[in-house]
Formats: structure tokens, C-alpha cells, sequence
């Protein structure tokens, strides 16, 4: 195990355990998005067997984060035990404690209206805190990471995890760029949409009319419009300063959808600059066409 005080490493395994109502699931889902494969409440006995996993032949879990937590009962009595046999196995790994004060915690119990996994049905939430942290005490003493989040918002606890545990440098949002005619519905899974149609048509010039966004001369003729240049300009810098405040707040997948009058010209055009655009900023882009075809079936 290592010290806290340690650089951002490359752990491929990370047990989370600590308070209930101290962040775990949004901890697993930020796991989950810097690509470790998670189990959430994984009994102890389990975890030998599970880690495992990633030294079968052929695997492709790489990376592992596993919540465990008193929601397993009595079997949470197991988990020292089987940090201890991690460790006897030369099984690098590193634990997580998140906790919160009591104030903070009954606060989002109450909030959430989730009864405390300690709590009795006739005792408070501040009694199962209580006794939730009576029994995590030892677990505590051997935590590698210690995050306190009282005072954390969400996005705040994600970019602690983040900065600690991420091993890329790379943004951590990934970006899928699509265009889509208007004529067949907007795109319903869109986060931002832009509308094109403004833009001068090429679907009016009898050589270019049968001809997509992914043909060079359709490419030229929208590209070399001066309201192209224009809009290029300020869109791109609009998409520099939305991304990062999205990664601020958390987001880990964002959904760009650019649209013409049919999805086959304009909107092809202008969605393979914009993909181009922030793959060169270090982003992670998919490109997709919904509509590039379906004026061409329909003929």
C-alpha cells in the first residue's frame, strides 16, 4: 500500500469502502468512467476470487474498483481479512475511505428518505452513523486515500477521485459528433444541437445533389463559403469553452449534434470539422451520419 501523499499513480486496483452517504456510488460511477471495471457491495469473501479475474488469460479487465461496504452485513467483518491476503499475494492495490460528518450525513439521509443500512426500524439515522462508524474504525486505520466529503459537491468529489486515481492526461470527456436532418426529427440524445440550414445549400447544384458531405467537392463548396469561415470560427471557440466546463461538472460523455435540412451535405461537412477539431484538442470523438442516406433511398 502507499502513502496519500503520493502522486496520481497506476493502480489497477481500488477497494472503496467508508460512511454511507459519503459518496460511494458516485465514486463507482467515476471509477467506471475512467474505464475500471466495478462491482458495487461485493461481499468480502468475494474479492480474492474477482481480482482473480484479471490475471485469466486473455483478459481484458485491466483495471478493478470494488465497493464494499456494511450494506454486506455480517460478511463486512471479512474485509480485513482479505485486504490482508492481498497483500500476502503481492497484490498491489489501494483502499478508499470516504466519509463525512454526522451532520452532513443525516442531512442526505433525510434528504434522500433511505433508511441508514445500521438503522433499526425503530432507531435514527444518527444512531446507525454511529455504530457505521464504530465498526469501519479499523478499516479507517488502513485506508491509502482518506476523502472527506461534507463539504463536496458531486462534481467536486469526482475531480478529487479523479486527480488522485486517473492515470491519462488526456480530458476525460468523451465526445460523439453526429449530424442529422431536420426533415427526419431532431436528434433526441443530443446535449447540444446546432442547426446548419443557414448555411448556402450545395442539394441546389445538380453536380453536387447526389453527392454527400464526405465527397471532396461538397466538402470544398461549403468550406469555401465566407459564412462557413465565419461560423467555424466562433462555433469552435463556443465548443472551447463549453468542454471543459461539461468535464468540470462531471459529465464523462457528451453528445454534439449538428443538422441541415436532410443530414447529407452541410451537416456531414461541418460535423467531420468539428469532430477533427477536438480530436485535436486531445479529446476522445466519434463521428456518426444518421441521415447521410435516407434522401438518396428515397428517390
Amino acid at each position: 500500500m502507499s502513502s496519500p501523499e503520493e502522486a496520481p499513480n497506476s493502480t489497477e486496483l481500488v477497494v472503496i469502502t467508508g460512511m454511507s452517504g459519503a459518496g460511494r456510488t458516485e465514486a463507482i460511477h467515476t471509477f467506471e468512467d475512467m474505464g475500471y471495471f466495478c462491482i458495487d457491495n461485493i461481499p468480502p469473501g468475494f474479492i480474492s476470487q474477482v481480482v482473480a479475474l484479471m490475471a485469466l488469460p486473455g483478459s481484458r479487465i485491466q483495471r478493478m474498483a470494488l465497493v464494499c461496504d456494511v450494506r454486506s452485513q455480517e460478511f463486512f467483518d471479512e474485509l480485513l481479512g482479505e485486504l490482508k491476503n492481498l497483500d500476502d499475494g503481492g497484490i498491489a492495490y489501494e483502499l478508499l475511505f470516504l466519509e463525512a460528518d454526522d451532520d452532513t450525513l443525516v442531512r442526505r439521509f433525510k434528504e434522500t428518505r433511505r433508511r441508514h443500512p445500521l438503522c433499526s426500524t425503530s432507531g435514527s439515522v444518527l444512531e446507525g452513523i454511529i455504530a457505521e462508524r464504530r465498526i469501519l474504525g479499523e478499516v479507517r486505520t488502513r485506508a491509502d486515500v482518506i476523502i472527506d466529503s461534507s463539504t463536496l459537491k458531486p462534481a467536486e468529489l469526482r475531480a478529487a477521485i479523479k486527480q488522485r486515481f486517473s492515470t491519462s492526461s488526456a480530458p476525460s470527456l468523451t465526445v460523439t459528433v453526429s449530424s442529422f436532418g431536420f426533415k427526419y426529427g431532431i436528434s433526441i440524445d443530443a446535449d447540444i444541437v446546432m442547426d446548419v440550414r443557414f448555411l448556402p445549400n450545395p442539394y441546389y447544384l445538380p453536380g453536387l445533389r447526389e453527392l454527400t458531405g464526405l465527397d471532396p467537392d461538397v466538402r470544398a463548396f461549403v468550406l469555401e463559403r465566407e459564412a462557413t469561415t465565419e461560423f467555424i470560427a466562433k462555433w469552435f471557440a463556443l465548443l472551447e469553452t463549453l468542454l471543459p466546463s461539461y468535464i468540470a461538472e462531471g459529465k464523462a460523455h457528451l453528445v454534439i449534434a449538428l443538422g441541415c435540412t436532410g443530414g447529407m451535405h452541410r451537416s456531414v461537412v461541418l460535423a467531420e470539422e468539428t469532430a477533427a477539431f477536438l480530436g485535436s484538442k486531445g479529446y476522445q470523438v466519434a463521428v456518426s451520419h444518421r441521415d447521410i442516406n435516407k434522401d438518396r433511398a428515397s428517390r
